[in-house]
């Protein structure tokens, strides 16, 4: 559908700059492993705007302080599909020594809005306030439900956010089938000076799992062919040293046929110097051609001359949608004989599609506000609270719009030192979500017209 463009009003855009700044005073630090800060107040505070605004906000507690606010707001046409709208309330810890600015100070200054969680991701949390609030003042009534859940915790394992939202509280998304939130929809620029907006269809599933060697214990002079530490050493690197065969997931291949198409070149994903053709659109692409291990952490023994009976081993997995079963045959096959696995966490793979109309949806309001823009899917490297909406049977994407100049590096910014939010690009995502927002859903295919509730706890077993 086209949009005819109307420019965002000054009001909405200093009242989202605002809200930025006001949400990064929120000392949010999630440290992991259950230990986090500000959730409670951050919700809190989030339901008030949304009640002023005259919405029903509610506030979630999965544990003591780790809060979530989630409000639907009705639509026009209570039958249609309903969208879900989710940006996480927590951020990663900063230290305020190796920052020029206080990272919990939401200071506005230079054309940005600075603070920890000003691109991760604040910045949405006040976009959707700031779109919604508008639409109170001039009694908008958009064409679906649209159920708004800021959530706490995305930044360990999402078990007291959306993971817990999910699993106790289903009816909250009773009837919807598609879910935006990080990341994708934020400009790319290409070597020919045109602007990529990758919007993720599609992310590689996260193992966390625990290895373990046990062999008996002794003294260190002795001699001990089953030491634990050392067959942990030799299936660590094994893992490390593997090379994951190459496989194109088809949001990768349908976004290397368009960089290949609109810039005239052929591209290998294989070959580093031909990806970097690409530009900054090779980080999609380098890490979403293959399954991946990463060891993260090891842990044995109490003292230099005692042998231990177990060693310990964290290891990082991330795998493609469709490769699971390989990837867990491969994972045996490396760690050997006398090591065991256990999961610390376990989130599928998912995958949505850019053959639907939300894409399409999605696409179009980007161009509404840049006729310029490429448009393509990527699948993400890493993961986000999608892997928790995913198992109510609901399509999820990255779409957080932004749009930034040659040479703003996001991604470093991103749990980095000095993140911040161009003002500029809080005004075209508010822009672009306003107008995503207002669009009618797309008509279900009939495989999928049913309740989505009906397909709700399908979650899968861990492996």
């Amino acid at each position: 559908m086209a949009h005819t463009l109307t420019p965002t009003p000054d009001v909405v855009v200093a009242e989202a700059v605002e809200l930025c700044s006001r949400l990064i005073r929120f000392d949010t630090s999630n440290f992991g492993g259950g230990n986090a800060r500000g959730e409670r107040a951050a919700a809190e505070w989030v339901a008030e705007r949304l009640s002023d605004a005259g919405y029903l906000p509610e506030i979630f507690e999965a544990a003591p302080g780790r809060a979530s606010t989630v409000a639907r707001i009705p639509g026009v046409d209570r039958l249609a599909p309903a969208l879900v709208v989710h940006g996480h309330l927590d951020v990663v810890p900063a230290e305020a020594a190796d920052w020029s600015v206080d990272p919990f100070g939401g200071e506005v200054r230079d054309g940005a809005v600075w603070g920890r969680g000003a691109l991760d991701m604040k910045d949405m949390d006040a976009m959707m306030l700031a779109v919604v609030r508008a639409w109170a003042r001039e009694e908008f009534v958009p064409p679906r439900d649209i159920v708004l859940a800021f959530v706490a915790d995305e930044e360990d394992r999402g078990d007291l956010g959306a993971g817990f939202l999910v699993a106790e509280h289903p009816d909250l998304f009773e009837g919807v089938r598609t879910a935006i939130g990080e990341s994708g929809g934020h400009s790319v620029h290409l070597p020919d000076g045109t602007r990529l907006y990758p919007v993720a269809t599609a992310e590689r599933g996260s193992a966390w799992i625990d290895l373990t060697a046990v062999g008996p214990a002794g003294h260190g002079s002795l001699h001990h062919p089953a030491n634990a530490v050392a067959r942990l050493a030799r299936a660590v690197a094994r893992l490390a040293d593997h090379e994951w065969p190459p496989h194109l997931v088809p949001p990768t291949s349908v976004l290397l046929d368009g960089l290949s198409a609109h810039l005239g070149v052929t591209i290998d994903p294989n070959d580093p110097a031909s990806l970097a053709q690409l530009g900054e659109a090779a980080t999609l692409v380098t890490s979403t051609t293959a399954n991946s291990v990463n060891p993260t952490m090891l842990s044995a023994g109490y003292k230099h001359n005692v042998v231990p009976g177990s060693a310990t081993a964290g290891i990082d997995g991330r795998i493609l949608p469709g490769t699971e079963e390989e990837f867990f045959e491969a994972l045996d096959t490396l760690i050997g004989e006398g090591v065991s696995r256990a999961f610390v966490n376990f989130s599928p793979p998912v995958a949505a599609g850019d053959e639907q109309g939300e894409y399409a949806a999605m696409a179009d309001a980007l161009r509404a506000h840049d006729p310029a823009a490429l448009v393509l899917p990527y699948c993400m490297a890493g993961g986000t609270d999608a892997k928790a909406f995913a198992r109510l049977g609901i399509d999820c994407y990255g779409f957080v719009p932004g749009r930034t100049p040659p040479g703003f590096p996001s991604d470093s910014y991103v749990h980095g030192v000095d993140e911040r939010v161009l003002v500029d690009s809080l005004a075209f995502g508010v822009g672009v979500l306003d107008t995503y927002l207002r669009t009618a859903p797309a008509p279900a295919p009939l495989d999928q017209s049913r309740n989505q509730q009906s397909r709700t706890h399908q979650r899968r077993d861990r492996p």
